[in-house]
């Protein structure tokens, strides 16, 4: 397949910056977007001040506060949050079509054919991230690459506020030293097979046939074995019509502690129904989703006949889903909560949140 001019956006500390700029008396300090520490919340988001003390999302809030004492933690406003989004994406829309969002605050956007694209891309990355800040005083790390696969990677490179461009003959130079963790599919239990193997590296994987990663690794192996070679042939998907809405949380480290999952379940319950425009909005389907430490996603879902919107209603169905995976057998890391089939009178257009390794 032939190069295209790939842009990832990722919007810097989204949540937490959001209550900085809402709350110019916070901005500089240790902010926590997420539940309560005295009880079972986890963190969505974390300003980079409460970073450096090592919080990351998806952490529970008691541990982010006995590593963070300072930290101010901030009940999460998504519809502010969204708002801001449609602001972002719109400024998208104007220099492609071809935007495929990923969450509120991170989408792909190939410019390979913008009519704006009159210099090079790196010049339109630039006017993307300063009409962002120009527009909603917020800041969003930019990678430029040839796939999807090399501009994520890119994207994370130099945050916050960072743009790192890898030209098509850079990308092999680029990936090399790369650690084997910054591959898509690598968590932790993937990362130590490969060093058991002697692999830290991209490159040293690279150096090794495709079929000793198929045998190690199946249908993965041979995914694996592309990404080193920095080939990524997925296309950037436009999404015009959304039909449901959920929140997923990837982990730090993959886990079968099912104690931790039901917490971290929960706290995903609250956050999707709290989306549910204040109880305006209420949906039959229930859709949990579990991504395993090996990179494979499962799905199981309900349909009820009466609908539902409140968020113990919606941890119901999800505690008689998840017998139904190996959460608990086999380490996991992500799980998702979905929900959709809406009431006819709620056939709004919501934002499917997405969540990518």
């Amino acid at each position: 397949m032939p190069s295209r001019a790939i842009i990832h956006i990722d919007m810097d500390a989204y949540y937490a910056s959001v209550e900085a700029k809402d709350h110019p008396e916070l901005k500089g300090k240790s902010i926590i977007v997420g539940g309560n520490p005295q009880g079972r919340g986890v963190v969505c988001s974390a300003s980079y001040e409460a970073r450096k003390f090592g919080v990351r999302s998806a952490m529970s809030s008691a541990q982010a506060a006995r590593i963070c004492p300072q930290a101010i933690f901030i009940s999460p406003h998504f519809e502010r949050y969204e708002e801001i989004s449609n602001q972002i994406m719109n400024i998208f829309q104007k220099y492609t079509p071809l935007v495929e969002p990923l969450s509120l605050d991170e989408a792909y956007l190939d410019v390979t054919q913008s009519p704006r694209l009159k210099t090079t891309v790196t010049d339109l990355a630039k006017e993307i991230k300063s009409e962002i800040v120009s527009q909603t005083g917020l800041t969003a790390s930019a990678g430029v690459g040839p796939n999807k696969f090399i501009a994520k990677i890119a994207s994370d490179y130099k945050k916050p506020n960072g743009l790192t461009v890898v030209k098509p003959k850079e990308v092999i130079s680029f990936i090399t030293p790369l650690p084997i963790r910054k591959m898509w599919g690598v968590g932790e239990v993937t990362e130590r097979h490969f060093k058991s193997l002697g692999i830290q590296t991209i490159g040293q994987l690279r150096k090794f046939p495709i079929k000793k990663w198929v045998n190690e690794f199946g249908k993965s192996g041979y995914f694996f074995y592309q990404l080193s070679h920095g080939q990524d042939n997925r296309l950037v998907e436009a999404q015009t019509e959304y039909k449901s809405i959920g929140q997923e949380t990837t982990f730090e480290r993959d886990t079968l502690d099912m104690k931790f999952m039901k917490e971290i379940l929960f706290e995903l319950c609250q956050t999707v129904s709290e989306r549910l425009s204040q109880d305006t909005i209420k949906a039959h389907t229930i859709t949990l989703k579990v991504k395993y430490y090996d990179f494979k996603s499962i799905t199981r879902s309900k349909t009820l006949p009466t609908s539902i919107h409140k968020a113990h209603d919606i941890m119901n169905v999800i505690q008689v889903l998840l017998p139904k995976t190996e959460a608990g057998q086999k380490e996991i890391r992500l799980l998702g909560v979905s929900l959709s089939s809406f009431d006819p009178k709620d056939s709004l257009q919501l934002l499917l949140f997405k969540d990518l390794l």
